[in-house]
C-alpha cells in the first residue's frame, strides 16, 4: 500500500508529523542562489545540515522568497517567467505557509497530542476540494488570458527596444497622438521576420531581397529621418518598369514580376488594374505583398509604432510605401475595418505631419467616427488646433461636433459629462455652419431630407451660398460630402442638427459680427488648394472631388505608381527619360492610361494601330489573363507553413 493509504487507515495527515526542534531549520549553502526547499528527513523529523556549512535558522520559511519578484523578475530575453509555473510556487508555498505557521504556532506538547481520525479526515477532504477548485480556477484564468499575457510581453519587449532608438524619450501618462495601435502576428519558420503590416501567405513566390534597404538619415532629439535605398540591381529592375509603362505593352509588367516577384511598384501598378477590373481579391495580395517586401527591409531603429520616425515624400523610394500604406488602408475601410484602418492612416501621418503630403488630416476624422474613437479625434483637434488650424477644414469643423454629440449619447457617462458634452457639440456645429453654410443644403440632399421653408428661403443657407464659395473650397466641401455624409442620417444626429441651424438663422437675423467675420476668412482663403490635397482627391477617387480638381491637373498625366509628384523631388540616381506619349485628356482618362497604356479613350487610336488594331477593351482582359496566370503559378507546395495559433486571424481588430 501507498503511504497515502495507511496514513489514511492510521486516521494521520499529510504534514500532521510531529516536529523535532530542527524541522523548520533551513541551510543555506553559501555558492547557491536558493535554498533547500526538500531536504531529506533524519530520524525524529529532522533534516540533516550540510557538513562543513552553517545553517540560516528562519521563523517562517518562505520569508527567504520574494513572491513579488516572482511576479516581476524576467526570463529570457526581457519577458516574463512562465506564468503557470510561478502560479504554481506561489500557491504551493502559501499553502506550505500555512501548514508551517499553524504547526509552529503550537507547543511542544500541542505538536506530540494526537488529532482525531475525523477531525483529521474532514479538514483533508476539505483542503483536498479548495486546492481542485483553486486549480481549476487558475486553470481556467491562465488559458482565458494566455493571449493577452502574450500581448504584454510583445508589448514589454518594443517598449525596451524602443527605448534604445533615436527620438523622444516613452511617454509615461500620454502616448504620442500619432501613436499606433497594434496587435501582435504569429510568426512563421518559412520567413525571414515576424511581420506586423501583412501576414505571408504560403502562395506568394520564396522570399529573396529584391535591393531594398533602408538607411538612417539623421536623429534628433524629437524624431529620426529614414530613407528607402535601391540597390543597383534594384535600379535596373526600376528602369525595366519605367519601360514597360512607357512601352504601352501591359504584359511587361507581368514578365517583370516572374523575373522580380517583390519588385513595389510593379506589385501596386498591377493591383490598381485587378481593382479597375473588380478584382479585389488579387489587387490586395498584391499590395500585401509589396508591404510585405518593403517591410522587411525596414532598417532596425525605425518603428511603425511610436509615431517619431520621418520619410521624406520627395524621395521617390520613399513613395511607394505611403501609396502601399494608403491602398492597404482603404481595403481594409472597404471590408469594414475602420478600427484598422484608421491606425494605418495614423501611421501614414506620422511618416511626415508637417507636410502631410497625402493630406491624411482630410480623412483622419472620417475613420476615427466610423470607428467610434470620438476621444481621439477629439484629442487630435484640441492639441493640434492650435498650429494646424483644424478648424478651418470643413471635415474638422463639422466632424468634431459630431463627435462630441455621439459622445454625449453613451450610457457610461455622468449627467455632467453629457451635459458638457452636448453643449459643446452644439457651440462647434453653430461655428461650423457660421463658416461654411454651403455644405448644409448639399448635406440634407445627400441624406434626402427636405429642410423646411424657413431654411430653404433664408439666404444664409441658399443656393447662393453655395454657388459663391471658393474653387478650392467647393473641392474640400466635395470630398467631405462624397465621404461621410451617411454619418449624418440617423433621426437623433438630423434632430440635433435642425435645432442648430435655427439658432444659426437667429443669430444671423440678429446681425451677429462673426458671420461677416467669417464670410470675409472665406473670400480669402480657399483661392488655391495645395498639391498634397489634389493627390489626396487623385487617390480617393470620388467622383464629386475628382470633378471640382482645377484644369492645370486634369489636364496633365496621372500616373498610378506615382500620382502627382512633388515639384521639389530629390533624386538619388539618374533614371533614364520618359516620355509621355499622350500629353492631353482628362484625369480619369490619363490615369487609366497610366495603369494600363493599351487603353484609349473614344476618338484615339495609337500611331502603329492600323484599322486591324485590339479593341480597347481586349487590352484589359489580356492583361487580367495574364495576372491571373503569374498569380496562379505562384504556389509552392513543398513549403510547409504552420498553421497560425492566433485566434485573432489576420491582426485586424474589426
Amino acid at each position: 500500500m501507498s503511504r497515502r493509504a495507511l496514513r489514511r487507515l492510521r486516521g494521520e495527515q499529510r504534514g500532521q508529523e510531529p516536529l523535532g526542534p530542527g524541522a523548520l531549520q533551513f541551510v543555506l549553502h553559501e555558492d547557491d542562489d536558493v535554498e533547500e526547499e526538500c531536504p531529506k528527513r533524519g530520524p525524529a523529523g529532522r533534516r540533516p545540515r550540510a557538513a562543513g556549512k552553517e545553517g540560516v535558522r528562519v521563523n517562517n520559511r518562505f520569508e527567504l522568497i520574494n513572491i513579488e519578484d516572482l511576479d516581476e523578475a524576467p526570463g529570457v530575453n526581457g519577458e516574463r517567467t512562465d506564468c503557470l509555473l510561478v502560479d504554481a510556487v506561489v500557491s504551493g508555498n502559501k499553502r506550505r505557509a500555512q501548514s508551517g505557521h499553524s504547526e509552529s504556532t503550537r507547543g511542544g506538547d500541542a505538536a506530540d497530542t494526537a488529532v482525531p481520525a475525523e477531525q483529521s479526515n474532514a479538514s483533508s477532504k476539505l483542503r483536498k476540494k479548495k486546492r481542485k477548485q483553486k486549480n481549476k480556477k487558475n486553470a481556467g484564468e491562465t488559458s482565458e488570458n494566455g493571449l493577452e499575457d502574450i500581448d504584454r510581453i510583445l508589448e514589454r519587449i518594443e517598449d525596451a527596444s524602443d527605448a534604445s532608438r533615436p527620438g523622444p524619450p516613452p511617454l509615461s501618462s500620454k502616448k504620442h497622438v500619432l501613436y499606433v495601435e497594434h496587435r501582435p502576428r504569429q510568426r512563421q519558420r518559412m520567413y525571414p521576420k515576424c511581420t506586423w503590416l501583412t501576414t505571408p501567405k504560403s502562395t506568394w513566390p520564396r522570399y529573396t531581397k529584391p535591393g531594398l534597404s533602408m538607411r538612417l538619415l539623421e536623429s534628433r532629439k524629437d524624431h529620426s529621418a529614414f530613407a528607402f535605398e535601391h540597390s543597383e540591381e534594384y535600379q535596373q529592375t526600376q528602369h525595366k518598369f519605367l519601360a514597360a509603362v512607357e512601352s504601352m505593352e501591359p504584359n511587361n509588367i507581368v514578365v517583370l514580376l516572374q523575373s522580380s516577384p517583390y519588385h513595389v511598384d510593379s506589385l501596386l501598378q498591377l493591383s490598381d488594374a485587378c481593382r479597375f477590373q473588380e478584382d479585389q481579391e488579387t489587387a490586395r495580395d498584391l499590395v500585401e505583398r509589396a508591404l510585405y517586401s518593403m517591410e522587411c527591409a525596414f532598417h532596425s531603429l525605425f518603428s511603425l509604432t511610436s509615431g517619431t520616425c520621418r520619410l521624406d515624400y520627395r524621395r521617390p523610394e520613399n513613395r511607394s510605401f505611403y501609396l502601399a500604406l494608403y491602398k492597404q488602408m482603404s481595403f481594409l475601410e472597404k471590408r469594414g475595418c475602420p478600427r484598422t484602418a484608421l491606425e494605418y492612416c495614423k501611421l501614414i501621418l506620422s511618416l511626415e505631419p508637417d507636410e502631410d503630403p497625402l493630406c491624411m488630416l482630410l480623412l483622419i476624422d472620417h475613420l476615427a467616427l466610423r470607428a467610434r474613437s470620438y476621444e481621439y479625434l477629439i484629442r487630435l483637434f484640441e492639441e493640434w488646433e492650435a498650429h494646424r488650424n483644424l478648424s478651418q477644414l470643413p471635415n474638422f469643423a463639422f466632424s468634431v461636433p459630431l463627435a462630441y454629440f455621439l459622445l454625449s449619447q453613451q450610457a457610461d457617462l455622468s449627467e455632467q459629462e453629457v451635459s458638457s458634452a452636448r453643449e459643446e457639440a452644439c457651440v462647434r456645429i453653430q461655428q461650423a455652419l457660421t463658416m461654411f453654410p454651403g455644405v448644409l443644403m448639399p448635406l440634407l440632399e445627400y441624406c434626402s431630407v427636405r429642410p423646411d421653408a424657413t431654411v430653404a428661403t433664408h439666404h444664409f443657407f441658399g443656393p447662393n451660398a453655395e454657388i459663391s464659395q471658393p474653387p478650392a473650397l467647393i473641392q474640400l466641401v466635395s470630398l467631405y460630402l462624397g465621404r461621410s455624409h451617411f454619418l449624418w442620417k440617423e433621426p437623433a444626429t438630423m434632430s440635433w442638427l435642425e435645432e442648430n441651424v435655427h439658432r444659426v438663422l437667429q443669430a444671423v437675423d440678429a446681425g451677429d459680427p462673426a458671420v461677416e467675420a467669417c464670410e470675409s476668412r472665406r473670400k480669402v482663403l480657399y483661392q488655391r488648394a495645395p498639391r498634397n490635397i489634389h493627390r489626396h482627391v487623385v487617390l480617393s477617387e470620388i467622383k464629386e472631388a475628382v470633378a471640382a480638381l482645377p484644369p492645370d491637373v486634369t489636364t496633365q498625366s496621372v500616373l498610378g505608381f506615382d500620382p502627382l509628384p512633388p515639384l521639389d523631388t530629390i533624386y538619388s540616381y539618374v533614371r533614364p527619360e520618359r516620355l509621355s506619349p499622350v500629353s492631353h485628356g482628362n484625369t480619369i482618362a490619363l490615369f487609366f492610361r497610366s495603369l494600363l497604356p493599351n487603353y484609349t479613350v473614344e476618338g484615339e487610336r495609337p500611331e502603329d494601330e492600323g484599322p486591324g488594331g485590339l479593341h480597347r477593351d481586349q487590352g484589359l482582359n489580356r492583361l487580367m489573363l495574364a495576372v491571373r496566370d503569374m498569380m496562379a503559378n505562384f504556389h509552392f507546395h513543398d513549403l510547409e507553413v504552420l498553421p497560425e495559433e492566433h485566434p485573432e486571424g489576420d491582426g485586424e481588430w474589426d
